[in-house]
Order: C-alpha cells, then sequence, then structure tokens
C-alpha cells in the first residue's frame, strides 16, 4: 500500500517522502487522500496517448483590401493594354471635335480671305504642344505617386514606363489615346461653338490635336523604323515628331532632359537654359519637396530588357 502511494505522489508531482514519517494520526480513506493531492496540482502532465488541442490563429482575408499582385510588364494580350468600346468612342468623339474644329477654321479663315495669321497661330500651337507635353512629362516623372488624387493612374504609369518603356508599343490606339481625347472634347469643343475667329480656331486647334496625339508620337518614338509607317518615319527624321534617337536620351542617366514628347523642338532650349533645375529648385525651396531626379536613380528606372523580343502595335 505504501509502494502504491508514493508512485501516486511521483506522478501529481508531490515530494515523495516516507509514509512512516507522518503524524499518528487517524488515516483518511484512500479515495480523500487520492482527492486532496489531485487538488493540489496546478497543471496536470498530458499522457503520451493523449491528444492534444493547441488554438491555432486563423487568418481571413479582408474582403475591403485588394489583393495586390507582384508588379511586373504587362504580357502582350495584357488586357490592360487592348482597347475597349468605350475608349473608342472617346477618341471617336476627340478626332471628331477636332474636325469640326478644322472645319471651322478653314471656313472662317476663306470667308476673311486670311490664311497666313492662322497657319502662324497654328504653327504657335504646334510649339506650345510640345512645350506642354515636356512640362507635364517633367511632372509627373518627378513628383507623386499612385495615391496622388487625380493623376495618380497617369504618374505610375509615367514611372512605370521608364522600367518597361517597349510595352507603350503593344497599346492598343484607343487605349493610348482615350483619356487626353475626353480632356480635349470637354475643352475644345465649347470653345469652337463660341469663337468664330480663324486665329484663335487655327491655335487651339492645331495645340489640341498635338497634345491628344501626343502618346502615339511617344509610342512610335519607341519602335523600330522597320516596324513604323514611312511616313511616320520621314516625319521622325525631318524632325517634325519626336525620334527615336532624341527620346532615347530621356531613358538614359540622370534621366532628368528631353521630357518634350510631340516633335522635341523645345527639348534643346529648355535643356540647355536648365529650365526644369530651376523650377525644381522652386519648387523645393517653397515646399520642401524634392523631385525624384536628384536622387540616385534606383530599381524603378533601371530599363528591362523585353524577354519576348517582338512588339505587336495596333492601329
Amino acid at each position: 500500500m505504501q509502494t502504491l502511494s508514493m508512485s501516486i505522489l511521483r506522478q501529481h508531482g508531490c515530494p515523495s517522502r516516507s509514509l512512516a514519517h507522518a503524524p499518528t494520526s487517524p488515516r483518511p480513506s484512500p479515495v480523500a487522500r487520492l482527492t486532496c493531492l489531485a487538488a493540489t496540482t496546478t497543471e496536470p502532465r498530458p499522457s503520451r496517448n493523449q491528444l492534444v488541442i493547441e488554438p491555432r490563429l486563423e487568418t481571413k482575408l479582408d474582403p475591403v483590401t485588394p489583393v495586390i499582385p507582384s508588379a511586373g510588364p504587362p504580357l502582350p494580350n495584357d488586357p490592360s493594354l487592348q482597347s475597349t468600346w468605350s475608349h473608342r468612342a472617346w477618341v471617336a468623339s476627340g478626332c471628331t471635335t477636332l474636325f469640326f474644329s478644322l472645319a471651322k477654321t478653314v471656313m472662317a479663315a476663306a470667308d476673311l480671305h486670311m490664311w497666313f495669321e492662322p497657319m502662324v497661330a497654328g504653327y504657335a500651337g504646334y510649339v506650345l504642344a510640345d512645350l506642354l507635353s515636356g512640362v507635364y512629362h517633367w511632372g509627373i516623372d518627378n513628383y507623386g505617386d499612385a495615391s496622388t488624387p487625380v493623376f495618380g493612374s497617369q504618374i505610375e504609369g509615367f514611372q512605370g514606363h521608364h522600367k518597361w518603356p517597349w510595352t507603350i508599343t503593344r497599346r492598343q490606339f484607343a487605349n493610348n489615346l482615350h483619356a487626353l481625347a475626353r480632356s480635349i472634347t470637354f475643352t475644345v469643343l465649347p470653345i469652337e461653338i463660341l469663337c468664330n475667329d480663324p486665329v484663335i480656331q487655327g491655335f487651339v486647334t492645331m495645340c489640341a490635336g498635338c497634345i491628344m496625339f501626343s502618346q502615339q508620337f511617344h509610342a512610335w518614338s519607341h519602335g523600330t523604323k522597320s516596324k513604323l509607317p514611312q511616313l511616320v518615319v520621314a516625319l521622325q527624321d525631318a524632325g517634325v515628331l519626336v525620334s527615336r534617337m532624341q527620346h532615347s536620351a530621356h531613358h538614359r542617366p540622370p534621366y532628368n532632359s528631353n521630357y518634350c514628347i510631340v516633335s522635341g523642338v523645345c527639348n534643346e532650349f529648355l535643356d540647355k537654359n536648365n529650365v526644369f533645375e530651376a523650377l525644381e529648385m522652386i519648387i523645393f525651396f517653397k515646399l520642401g519637396v524634392r523631385p525624384r531626379s536628384w536622387s540616385e536613380p534606383g530599381t524603378e528606372w533601371i530599363e528591362e530588357t523585353d524577354e519576348a523580343q517582338s512588339q505587336v502595335t495596333v492601329y
């Protein structure tokens, strides 16, 4: 009986001592003694054959937070590169607006027998469009990010363009132009309805047309001559449209020049006179915001090669 009691004590973690040294008092019943000893244990040791179930933390996806996939270049048949009917509708609307503006300019100039002034105004609009494309390109390359209101998606697109510049050649025509076409429709159409001056109309038509198609000019500057229409190659060689050679300087370190993407005619003036550097200094001293061009180029600026080694341009 003593041996059985000592084994029970060892099982429940109690110090073992001989029952012979226990005080001589009326012995309690075995049931009472075992109950008392079991009650004094703080944490029973599970046996080897006992199944232990531990609680596990279950992670559930938040239905509100979107799952962001790993960043990478879009595939050739990626839906983000393809045109939708909405894209085509906006491009058709923009082209109709420009055609209406051009027709009204020609008719007004014919009625007034005035051709030289509208042509000069059109050339001024052409130069201004190149300048505006450079200023806009400089701004979204150097400031803001994907979370910036209104311009976030465009900033993300232009900054990603530095890493994968060849993807612009895979964008379908309407996909590439629909955002600008929508802006042209809302801004140019009211002007053309209210204005009857052929000089103003000539300026607005040429400036708006070059801005609307600037992204296509940009895409052509990333294409190879063998795959571009001969007329486009001729216009690039003549300096009417920005050429591949000129725009390629923008995609080389330190990535802070040749921002204009219509004709590139303003690039030389802007770069030689450090116009954008002066604007960056003003913004920094006034707002304390540093442009990206001041930092050492990171991986987001370094161009990756096209593994497919093929270009698909859809018109």
